[in-house]
């Protein structure tokens, strides 16, 4: 009988600063997410470290006090990785490796790891080790050395585990071949979708583990590959889609998140041309996560980054079956009612006040709403239809129900 196979994670500690710009509470919700991240990379997250600083030190990000209480920790509890929740300095990252003598990661470093451990074909992958090589290349001086010492785990996926360059000329110029595959793919790629002819397109666009991919498996009949860990999509996937008898392309695209490394933005150009490109966005959201407001921001921010912030777009507010509010009992005069306590039909009034009908509430998993779901995206697609082809209004009825 086989034995069965445990997974062995990687002990990590995570730490994060207070500062004007973020309270406690921001840190907290910061550093669930970083958690979440070092668990899809394959870590444990044993302790967490947070110093209230208004200025990071220019030397070792945290104060000299907090380092001395980070280095007795990881000495005594036999840990492999610290990872910051912000982006270091090639100095203070080699400043602080010295000092606690394991691998140092920022949030950046850490997206990127798992962008490499999700990216399955040869496109992903090349995208994924240009961005890594981007952001290695100011941080060559001792890091090889580093390289061989650490093998394998969290952060060292990709570039320098399997030769130790030292040579940033070596760098450079796989930085420049890179760029010139990739050119050569967007080319590819482009073509690909002028060949798609004149279909609507249609793009799903939102945070990452929104449940983009379960609503593409259940609208396209397809199987997208989807789990409940970040990151699970990086490989664009479009499919024709027909709602009646109307036909369009459904694209499902790599989430965002909050920080995203301009790293990753710029080597994803060409998938994100998938969303350029859409005639219709929808905006996927997690509204059973308890920040999901500021998740829109930040994909709104993206969105505003490629310049398709302008798009037509419906929000989808997915997980409705997950969603909890704080109640507040009827005898409670001092407990003050936030959006935390709005139950799912206030938070359709407000997001109706805000958008108009252009918000649905739906569960992807459970397949709640999804008639509704289905019958406002085909309007949407007959509509962008009829404006491109005004001669063929006859073939589509006003309303799905009629067939």
């Amino acid at each position: 009988m086989l034995e069965k196979k445990t997974i062995e994670y990687e002990k990590a500690v995570l730490i994060g600063v207070m500062n004007k710009d973020q309270n406690e509470e921001k840190v907290t919700e910061y550093l669930d997410e970083l958690e979440f991240l070092t668990y899809t990379a394959g870590g444990e997250v044993c302790k967490r470290f947070v110093q209230r600083i208004d200025l990071p030190n220019p030397k070792t990000y945290i104060g000299s006090g907090k380092m001395l209480e980070v280095e007795a920790y990881v000495k005594n509890n036999d840990i492999g990785s610290v990872i910051f929740d912000d982006e270091l300095t090639p100095g203070q990252q080699r400043n602080i490796e010295r000092q606690l003598k394991c691998k140092i990661l920022d949030r950046t470093s850490l997206i990127l790891d798992i962008f490499a451990q999700r990216a399955q074909t040869s496109y992903a992958r090349t995208q994924v080790e240009l961005a890594q090589y981007e952001y290695l290349l100011p941080r060559l001086t001792g890091l090889w050395t580093h390289l061989e010492r650490q093998k394998g785990g969290i952060g060292m996926r990709g570039p320098g585990e399997t030769e130790i360059e030292t040579d940033r000329r070596i760098v450079r110029d796989r930085i420049s071949l890179l760029k010139k595959k990739l050119l050569k793919v967007d080319k590819q790629m482009e073509t690909q979708r002028g060949n798609r002819g004149a279909l609507v397109r249609v793009a799903l666009v939102g945070y990452t583990n929104v449940g983009k991919s379960t609503l593409m498996n259940v609208i396209s009949k397809s199987d997208v590959f989807a789990e409940n860990k970040l990151f699970a999509t990086l490989d664009t996937t479009v499919r024709k889609v027909v709602i009646g008898n109307l036909p369009f392309l459904l694209t499902d695209t790599v989430g965002f998140i909050r920080k995203l490394p301009t790293q990753l933005v710029e080597s994803f150009k060409s998938t994100l041309d998938e969303v350029r490109e859409a005639d219709l966005l929808l905006h996927v959201v997690d509204i059973s996560h308890p920040n999901f407001e500021e998740h829109i921001d930040s994909v709104n921010q993206i969105l505003t980054e490629i310049k398709s912030s302008d798009k037509k777009t419906i929000m989808v507010f997915n997980k409705i079956d997950q969603y909890e509010h704080k109640t507040i009992d009827d005898d409670d005069l001092i407990t003050e009612k936030t959006n935390k306590h709005f139950t799912i039909e206030e938070w359709k009034n407000t997001w109706m006040r805000r958008v108009g009908d252009r918000a649905l509430f739906i569960s992807a998993l459970n397949k709640e709403n999804l008639e509704e779901f289905r019958k406002r995206v085909y309007d949407e697609v007959r509509d962008i239809h009829i404006t491109r082809f005004p001669y063929n209004n006859f073939l589509y009825p006003e309303h799905l129900d009629e067939y």
